[in-house]
């Protein structure tokens, strides 16, 4: 299995940043993309970036420009550097991970969220 630990939520000005962390564990080779979801209340889950193994990149249309995503260097690790904050993006943030089958016993994997909050 695969464990998603993500860090780095709190409360942020409108126009501040935040990066989120997510540490992964287990059988992390069977992971061949990671990302990251937000859901606000009374919302539905939305992508929010994601990115592949070979470094493929994308984005939900209302972060771009503002939010990147990364991966360490040791690829156990996934980062969301978040700009230029709004209010809007207020929301429970999710790490998630797409594993291979063939390598794993699920397909999808997500951490347990973290907070954000952007209020003056």
């Amino acid at each position: 299995q695969v464990q998603l630990v993500e860090s780095g939520g709190g409360l942020v000005q409108p126009g501040g940043s935040l990066r989120l962390s997510c540490a992964a564990s287990g059988s992390i080779s069977s992971i061949y993309a990671m990302g990251w979801y937000r859901q606000a209340p009374g919302k539905q889950r939305e992508l929010v970036a994601a990115i592949t193994t070979g470094g493929t990149t994308n984005y939900a249309d209302s972060v771009k420009g503002r939010f990147t995503i990364s991966r360490g260097n040791d690829k156990n690790t996934v980062y969301l550097q978040m700009n230029n904050m709004k209010p809007e993006d207020t929301a429970v943030y999710f790490c998630h991970a797409e594993a291979d089958l063939r390598y794993s016993i699920e397909s999808d994997y997500w951490g347990q969220g973290t907070q954000v909050t952007v209020s003056s």
